[in-house]
């Protein structure tokens, strides 16, 4: 097929090329041998006059021109896909889309179930694939585009303005039996003394309740780290560790866990997730739709509930 003179066989190609950046992955994608991708990348070299990959060590580089292109080969693939799809006249705006997400551990626990049921109820059809979030998948443009919508602390993307979903707070948990626990709190001094167990996050900043404590002048003892907020509540059980996590997901294993949840001594710490899409799906309506299932899911928790020595605090005022 050709317009204007150009093949626009070469823009699936195109895309396939920006998109993994390698002419050997780029031919299994298309199932193309790669003399046959090797030979496209040279006439779209022409057609730009930019070599569009370049080699760096044992791999490839896109040129800035190269970089340019990417959303537009994208959105340019999807517009023709949907014009030339047999169904496009009766399809519903999901029907059967597979939508993928990627997900903290917080937002996994929190937000999957109810999210994974929402869905079902509003689009039986449609399909959600949850992947669990990690510092290498979120850390570009270019590997946010494999997925359809991030959700994950605000410093773990780097990329993009994020859209704040979930709001928290942070709690810590320790073994009812902690010899620092008293009458269900800690103190400063407490926290200073005993060791920590905290979550390996990509960016130390993601970690409110540690900032909280540097702040105050302390550097917690950290004795363990775990690879999320999850697995850190289940380390506590019979130890005199402590660790801060989110309270929603504290009190959703907290039982579970054997641990007691217990309000910050230094005043309430927030805990935000956020939620980023590539530019390129601002304007695909099913995407557009499915963020606003999963901002309705998140609304309907409202506030996170009031821990006891709070409920006291409250009521002594």
């Amino acid at each position: 097929m050709a317009l204007g003179g150009i093949d626009l066989n070469l823009l699936v190609i195109l895309q396939a090329l920006l998109e993994e950046g390698n002419v050997t992955r780029a031919g299994v994608r298309l199932g193309m041998p790669q003399p046959a991708v090797s030979n496209a990348l040279a006439r779209l070299r022409r057609h730009y006059r930019d070599r569009l990959l370049i080699r760096a060590g044992n791999g490839y580089e896109l040129t800035p021109l190269a970089r340019s292109l990417l959303p537009s080969a994208q959105e340019a693939t999807r517009l023709i896909g949907l014009t030339f799809s047999p169904r496009q006249a009766d399809q519903p705006s999901v029907g059967g889309r597979v939508f993928t997400i990627c997900l903290s551990d917080y937002s996994m626990t929190v937000l999957g179930g109810p999210l994974l049921r929402r869905v079902h109820e509003l689009a039986p059809e449609a399909t959600i694939q949850l992947r669990l979030a990690t510092g290498e998948l979120t850390d570009s443009d270019r590997r946010l585009l494999g997925y359809d919508l991030l959700v994950a602390p605000p410093r773990l993307q780097s990329t993009g303005q994020p859209e704040v979903l979930v709001r928290d707070r942070m709690v810590y948990v320790a073994d009812p039996a902690n010899p620092r626990l008293r009458d269900g709190r800690l103190t400063i001094d407490d926290l200073a003394a005993l060791p920590h167990a905290a979550p390996r996050l990509p960016d130390p900043g993601s970690d409110p309740a540690t900032l909280a404590l540097l702040q105050r002048g302390i550097s917690p003892n950290v004795l363990f780290t775990t690879a999320g907020w999850l697995p850190l509540v289940f380390l506590i059980a019979g130890t005199d560790l402590v660790g801060a996590v989110p309270e929603r997901l504290a009190r959703r294993v907290s039982a579970a866990a054997g641990v007691a949840l217990i309000d910050p001594p230094f005043g309430p710490v927030d805990f935000v997730e956020a939620a980023w899409w590539h530019p390129l799906h601002a304007t695909d309506m099913g995407l557009t739709w499915l963020r606003g299932v999963v901002t309705e899911v998140a609304e309907s928790f409202g506030h996170a509930p009031v821990l006891p020595e709070q409920r006291r605090a409250a009521e002594a005022t």
